[in-house]
């Protein structure tokens, strides 16, 4: 892929930018999950984690940080290397940051099912069939009364409503939603069902990228 993945994080920073939007968004997600979670170890993975800033600045505030056993798998080694300094920096001594392929399901077994699970910037980068493959892949990662954290951006094709509906049909309780008159598309599903037998040796999703996407459907 062309795409610089370091270079698009500088949005984040950009005051009122669709991702410093998002970014905030989420974080109030999972601020609010862990408030609700009962006391205890908690486990959490984040997949293509990109710099963990949606995880990570939440933990490194919050009174629950050293319960949070986590695991963010991203595949440039850039931004590994700041989620790594992000968590250094804040002392969180239970933040494991991979650097690998995030589509490999290896990668989570012994976290899974997990209290946390983060999807956040997937969805816009894969095709339909893939988003439905690791829609099917939160039932064996997400314990009972777990949370996912996902994204999807309001571009056409419109996928935000499907992927509701997918997360819906599996157990998954809609706890809250982005309005649909933004750009970004975040979800909160709270997970109602028993976890599905994880499955190893499994690749999610061919990570083709939001511009290939775009083109294909214009076309």
């Amino acid at each position: 892929m062309t795409r610089d993945w370091k270079a698009w994080h500088d949005a984040y920073d950009e005051p009122g930018s669709s991702l410093a939007q998002r970014l905030h968004a989420v974080q109030t997600q999972i601020r609010k999950a862990l408030d609700d979670s009962p006391p205890g170890p908690l486990r959490a993975i984040s997949v293509c984690a990109g710099q963990g800033r949606d995880l990570l600045e939440v933990l490194a505030d919050h009174p629950r940080r050293d319960d949070v056993h986590a695991r963010l798998v991203e595949l440039d080694p850039r931004n590994t290397a700041a989620a790594q300094q992000i968590a250094h920096d804040a002392g969180l001594r239970g933040i494991e940051v991979v650097t690998g392929d995030a589509s490999l399901t290896d990668h989570y077994a012994d976290l899974a099912p997990a209290d946390l699970v983060l999807l956040c910037g997937v969805f816009g980068n894969i095709v339909d069939e893939d988003i439905e493959r690791t829609i099917d892949f939160a039932t064996r990662v997400t314990k009972t009364g777990g949370t996912v954290f996902w994204t999807r951006g309001r571009h056409e094709p419109d996928r935000f409503p499907l992927v509701v509906q997918w997360f819906e049909e599996r157990g998954f309780e809609r706890l809250w939603l982005s309005e649909p008159d933004v750009s970004y598309g975040v979800g909160a599903h709270r997970f109602t069902a028993d976890p599905q037998p994880f499955e190893g040796g499994v690749q999610l999703f061919d990570f083709v990228g939001s511009d290939v996407l775009r083109q294909t459907a214009s076309s």
